[in-house]
């Protein structure tokens, strides 16, 4: 809530007028009043715009869930390096390895903080690493048939149609774009003339603020890009006379900007199982044997010992179901002869393969390696897919040497060859003025 985050604020810079009457951190303060001051500076880093809005608030939620109670109440001199690590440790295995890297990063700035203060004098977590429990799994794009399966599939969909996820996922392969920044374009960005796109700013939801469309955090983000001709003719086939230049090129409802968080949920829902009719009719007849039996859903859990959202996940088709396990929850549900059978004919229908069950690894972010398998296909060295991508370094020989916002005019012809036949299957003539 608001009110909460504006008391913590207030106590944090409370805390930081203390501790400058008294001369800084001392060794014997406790972690949580370090953890402040340095939360407090955060909050002036974002008001001068260096770190991003949402900074904040994931330090704040992660030190407030997986730091603060397992030390909040050490002295900062009790923070020794085995200790952290322990910590960090016990973070990863039970949260993960990303969390435990932001914990990290918490820890590690606090602890800066406290070296500049006289508080410590070296940083205990300065020398922590965190290596994931299991392998990494490898970047994987969309290859040449996925790609026509992909759009084949929101074709299909309705409900894709309508989010215009068709010319989003097209833009987003022909340039490299974050979601947030493909939202963030508006038609003052783009020029006809030229074929070129102007990317420096994204869309963010800000807790507090709502929407909020802002330059792009780093230098290597801020940058212009050649577009595929099929890409220009998209963008034209889209322009409608009259629009403001400062309207978004991919707008909501009512003409405004995009929340990625439910651009991101739409793609979700078009690679998700959920779509197949027979899938969603098993999981609806299923939740209706439960009630019958009069089960809630923890009460079905209990019986069968599963895990907590099994249950759920089953009866809201995102999963598929195993023959044995609908025998097993006939048996628990006690269904008669005829149920059991005609339920068993359905789970045998809903278990056939879907489009969708082949791309159901596919999210906004597969867009982006997508355009970089591409064009390191084609030849384009580790910089200049860097560069289209908005990535600050290949290696920092290299980074020191070019400047951002470099345009990269190869790009846009491969792209063009790549995937020119995709768009085709849409385009239509523009109708009316040019822009």
């Amino acid at each position: 809530m608001k009110t909460d985050a504006e008391n913590k604020l207030r106590t944090a810079l409370k805390s930081r007028q203390r501790l400058g009457q008294a001369n800084g951190l001392q060794s014997r303060d406790r972690i949580s009043t370090a953890v402040e001051l340095f939360l407090a500076e955060v909050t002036d880093l974002i008001e001068q715009d260096v770190l991003a809005p949402n900074t904040y608030e994931t330090y704040r939620y992660q030190y407030n869930k997986n730091l603060a109670p397992r030390i909040a109440e050490l002295q900062l001199h009790e923070l020794t390096t085995p200790r952290a690590n322990a910590v960090i440790r016990e973070i990863r295995d039970e949260v993960g390895a990303a969390t435990a890297k932001t914990c990290r990063t918490i820890l590690s700035k606090t602890c800066s903080l406290a070296v500049t203060h006289g508080a410590l004098t070296t940083n205990p977590i300065r020398e922590i690493t965190i290596r994931a429990t299991s392998k990494k799994q490898p970047p994987r794009a969309l290859e040449d048939a996925e790609r026509e399966y992909w759009f084949e599939l929101l074709r299909q969909d309705e409900r894709a149609v309508r989010a215009d996820l068709i010319d989003i996922s097209k833009f987003m392969m022909a340039t490299g774009e974050r979601i947030g920044e493909t939202l963030a374009v508006t038609w003052r960005d783009f020029s006809r003339e030229t074929g070129e796109i102007d990317c420096s700013h994204q869309i963010q939801r800000v807790k507090g603020k709502g929407l909020v469309r802002r330059r792009v955090k780093s230098a290597a983000g801020d940058r212009i890009f050649g577009l595929p001709r099929w890409a220009i003719e998209m963008l034209v086939d889209r322009w409608v006379p009259g629009t403001l230049l400062d309207s978004p090129i991919f707008p909501d409802a009512i003409g405004g900007f995009r929340d990625p968080h439910n651009v991101q949920k739409a793609i979700r829902d078009a690679r998700r199982p959920i779509g197949s009719h027979r899938r969603r009719d098993l999981g609806n007849l299923l939740r209706s044997h439960r009630r019958s039996a009069g089960l809630t859903q923890d009460q079905a859990i209990a019986k069968l010992g599963w895990r907590k959202t099994r249950i759920s996940l089953i009866e809201t088709a995102r999963v598929k179901v195993t023959t044995a396990e609908v025998i097993v929850l006939a048996d628990t549900y006690g269904l008669s002869r005829s149920d059991r059978s005609a339920l068993l004919e359905l789970t045998e229908l809903a278990g056939l393969q879907s489009l969708a069950d082949e791309l159901a690894w596919v999210t906004a972010h597969a867009f982006r390696k997508t355009t970089a398998t591409i064009l390191e296909g084609a030849g384009q060295t580790p910089r200049q897919v860097a560069d289209q991508l908005g990535h600050a370094q290949t290696s920092t020989t290299v980074d020191d040497y070019f400047g951002r916002r470099r345009r990269n005019p190869e790009a846009a012809k491969h792209l063009e060859e790549a995937l020119r036949h995709v768009h085709d299957q849409d385009h239509t003539e523009p109708q009316g003025p040019q822009l």
